[in-house]
């Protein structure tokens, strides 16, 4: 692509397409960078420029695989040309997703029953809202409707699932979040420990907190609580000790169902097929996207537990025919895709490389930030990763946010070469990068994440 042809394509995207997650009126005035992407193989993408960038990030979490794996694409065209699409409707199925739908639940184990599809995260913990309402209402119990979840938390940008969403930034001029959602506290030790408390104390007070908020609204009116395994886009944050433990005793003890929400964590991401394995989650219901078809195609699920899905049959028995569905749930191409996804995942163990080079990368950011000046906390499991920033280490107070230090470490990884995440509300620079990575790989993504911290302190200092 010459320069006239990037030039114009730049010029069109600024005049019609309409960006998530960006400043709009900046972008269209050409005052934001528009990085036009033009290929991938690996953990590397390049751009029109011809940049070439490791990605730290797979994406937003989700090329797993990594980029350029022909197999998924081959499985793409073959089942588009043999049956692009038929829909799910009233017991209509095809081969790539029965076939899929086994290996999900048998991979899942904990009792899960069932796989419901569609297309996003968003749309899946949508449907997770309406089944636990409906799974209340079969029961006979209207008013068991709320929904807690936790500050910080993130999934989704629906109505409802943005409402989950415990991030401010979801909710602004939205008038988000609607009832019945609340939120409950982060589980974030670094920001929300008090001196001289253990993580398993710290634990033992969210879930103090949990039972305070249930019992102050009505056990028989809080139907569900809903979170990550590890807090993701809220600043990858994995639980304290005993966190886990001390919270499903109290939803146990107030018959309230469990959703987690993997869909960040699903698939291998923190060296277990899923993160529930990893934590001791029993969930009633299972929130998967990202990792189920490294993006190659959207897709997304719910997986429905023995409990809620006893009550489901019971309910169709009691009034008909269940009456939700989307036009692309279950969609054969999206399928396909996802069985050629996880044929790798499982074929080449990406979980167990996720676990081995992942503790490689957690010892690695250790070893290269524990003792940085401008590095509050070094944090993760598995290939996921955080610094968190601080203005004083030792009382771990964070920088003034017009300072946008996390943004700017973001930048400067950038300009070396390592495309990594600054979170919202916060300081914070996160690393996710595609399951494949190498150990080799990783020492490069540590070298320049050191260049660009080292470069903003010595702005900031």
């Amino acid at each position: 692509m010459n320069k006239t042809e990037q030039q114009a394509l730049s010029q069109s995207d600024r005049a019609y397409t309409f960006h998530p997650s960006t400043h709009l009126a900046q972008f269209a005035r050409g005052e934001a960078p528009n990085r036009i992407m033009t290929g991938g193989k690996g953990v590397y993408v390049s751009d029109a420029d011809g940049k070439q960038s490791l990605d730290g990030f797979a994406g937003l979490y989700c090329v797993n695989i990594g980029y350029g794996r022909d197999s998924v694409a081959d499985a793409i065209s073959k089942q588009a040309h043999e049956l692009a699409y038929y829909h799910a409707y009233v017991g209509h199925s095809h081969e790539p997703v029965i076939r899929l739908s086994e290996r999900i639940i048998k991979s899942a184990g904990m009792g899960m029953q069932r796989v419901y599809y569609g297309m996003s995260g968003s749309d899946a913990n949508e449907t997770n809202v309406k089944l636990v309402w409906y799974y209340n209402n079969v029961l006979g119990r209207p008013q068991k409707k709320k929904i807690i979840s936790r500050e910080r938390g993130y999934h989704g940008s629906g109505l409802m699932t943005g409402s989950l969403t415990g991030l401010p930034l979801f909710h602004k001029a939205f008038d988000l979040p609607l009832d019945p959602v609340l939120h409950t506290t982060c589980p974030h030790f670094y920001l929300n420990g008090k001196d001289g408390e253990t993580e398993e104390e710290f634990s033992a007070r969210c879930a103090a907190d949990l039972e305070a908020m249930i019992l102050a609204e009505g056990p028989d009116t809080v139907a569900a609580f809903i979170a990550e395994p590890v807090l993701g886009t809220g600043g990858i944050v994995p639980p304290p000790a005993g966190y886990w433990a001390a919270i499903q005793a109290v939803l146990r003890k107030y018959d309230v169902l469990l959703i987690a929400d993997e869909v960040v964590t699903a698939f291998g991401r923190t060296g277990a097929y899923f993160g529930s394995h990893l934590y001791d989650i029993e969930p009633d219901l299972i929130t998967i996207a990202k990792g189920l078809t490294s993006a190659y195609l959207p897709l997304s699920g719910v997986i429905v537990g023995e409990r809620v899905w006893q009550v489901l049959e019971q309910g169709t028995d009691e009034l008909g025919a269940i009456g939700h569905g989307w036009t692309y749930s279950a969609h054969p191409v999206c399928a396909a895709a996802a069985n050629a996804n996880l044929d790798i995942v499982d074929g080449e163990d990406l979980t167990g490389n996720a676990w081995e080079t992942g503790a490689y990368l957690q010892k690695s950011l250790h070893e290269a930030f524990d003792e940085h000046p401008m590095v509050g906390q070094v944090r993760g499991v598995g290939l996921l990763a955080a610094l968190e920033f601080a203005a004083d280490k030792q009382k771990r107070t964070p920088f003034e946010p017009s300072m946008t230090v996390g943004a700017r470490v973001s930048a400067a990884c950038l300009a070396e070469g390592l495309i990594a995440r600054a979170m919202p509300h916060g300081d914070i620079l996160g690393m996710a990068p595609p399951l494949i990575i190498t150990p080799a790989e990783v020492d490069e993504m540590v070298a320049m994440v050191r260049k660009a911290v080292d470069k903003v302190w010595s702005e900031v200092k």
